[in-house]
């Protein structure tokens, strides 16, 4: 490994496994891609490759970016242990590929198990990692993964002052750590359909409708409790009797309790259960929604560019940094309900976001030109 000179390119590798995560990266890696210092590949795997997930490796490939293997695991069985599979799956065919391609930098985002193989592939490759929204509070198995990245990643690019502080903490050296925001927000609001009779079309509403947004995915702590959690959204969701737009959830142990529980009980005259949404689809339902409901990150962070209230429910996102527009509860019919309640009679916020300006993506391409690939910045140790 050694730094980028010459004319020769520094050759960047990106790995995704979920619409979430290449959604959020979409417009840092269109910068990368479009710099002339930098070589961006694409590994696919997850539900991406899944038709029952939409099959969003197209998008990827639709949008002209290289996408240089593709990784097929098990995305069906949505048990504890086929989760472990998947990981050792993706962590053998991810150290195969990097030995035949060796990339300069593998670039990873957040707290999934394909992310969590690749920085172990990587690292006993001599190969630097640079990890997107490290340092972050969320609870449940997501932080403790989120956080063994972290540790075997070279360099942190973290959305929040608060992240970088937590890495300092658990020792990572200053200096391999920058704050750049999330990139999730960048292109954000612009990409909205702002005229509602046009984005409640091509939402499939019905016209001048107010509506809910939903996304409900198993904790997997709490896997035998996902179909219970379930019914208790689904519970509010009739009670208050809004139309909803409901995301199929994610491919984590407790899946098959969600869907399970979406076949017992119907949600509300004229709603819509998706398998997946374009980017530009969920950023326009965000910001037409009157709130948003579940335990998505997307709740947490993108929908406060738009002031859309938002009810987190459970566990899944304990703890992360909130903006004003989000209130917590518990995956109780009553409590969601009164919350939802509450939301609407309040009405949204003023847009206001603490995890950025969505101007990270050329914070982002920048780095990768720039952050320096010595033989020494594999030598990791403790700050402390």
């Amino acid at each position: 490994m050694s730094a980028h000179v010459g004319p020769q390119r520094r050759r960047i590798c990106y790995l995704s496994g979920t619409r979430a995560d290449f959604g959020l990266m979409r417009e840092a890696l269109r910068r990368i891609d479009a710099d002339p210092e930098l070589d961006l590949s694409i590994i696919v795997t997850g539900t991406h490759l899944s038709e029952i997930h939409g099959h969003t490796v197209d998008e990827i490939t639709g949008s002209g970016l290289n996408v240089v293997a593709k990784i097929p695991v098990d995305v069906q069985a949505c048990t504890p242990a086929s989760m472990s599979k998947g990981i050792a799956d993706c962590l053998w065919h991810t150290a195969r590929l990097l030995e035949s391609t060796r990339p300069d930098m593998l670039l990873l985002l957040g707290d999934r198990g394909e992310m969590l193989a690749g920085a172990v592939a990587a690292l006993n490759q001599g190969i630097a990692t640079v990890h997107v929204h490290g340092g972050e509070l969320s609870g449940t198995v997501d932080e403790p993964v989120r956080h063994a990245i972290s540790k075997l990643c070279s360099y942190h690019l973290v959305a929040t002052e608060g992240a970088r502080d937590r890495l300092i903490r658990m020792g990572e050296a200053g200096n391999r750590i920058h704050v750049v925001g999330a990139p999730g927000l960048d292109g954000l609001t612009a990409m909205a359909e702002r005229d509602r009779s046009v984005a409640l079309k091509d939402l499939g509403l019905p016209n001048e409708a107010s509506f809910l947004l939903a996304a409900f995915h198993p904790v997997v702590q709490q896997a035998d409790q996902a179909r219970e959690q379930t019914l208790a959204l689904l519970g509010a969701l009739r009670r208050v009797g809004l139309p909803v737009i409901w995301l199929e959830p994610n491919a984590d142990a407790g899946a098959r309790g969600v869907i399970e529980a979406l076949d017992i009980m119907a949600l509300p005259a004229g709603s819509r259960r998706v398998a997946h949404l374009p980017r530009q689809l969920f950023a326009t339902a965000m910001l037409h929604a009157s709130a948003m409901v579940g335990n998505s990150s997307a709740g947490i962070i993108e929908a406060a560019s738009f002031g859309t209230p938002v009810v987190n429910v459970g566990a899944r996102q304990h703890l992360r940094e909130r903006n004003p527009n989000t209130v917590d509860v518990l995956p109780q019919t009553n409590a969601i309900s009164d919350a939802l309640l509450c939301c609407l009679d309040r009405g949204g916020c003023a847009p206001f976001n603490r995890y950025g300006d969505g101007h990270s993506a050329p914070r982002i391409a920048q780095l990768m030109r720039e952050l320096p690939l010595s033989p020494a910045v594999l030598e990791k140790t403790n700050a402390y």
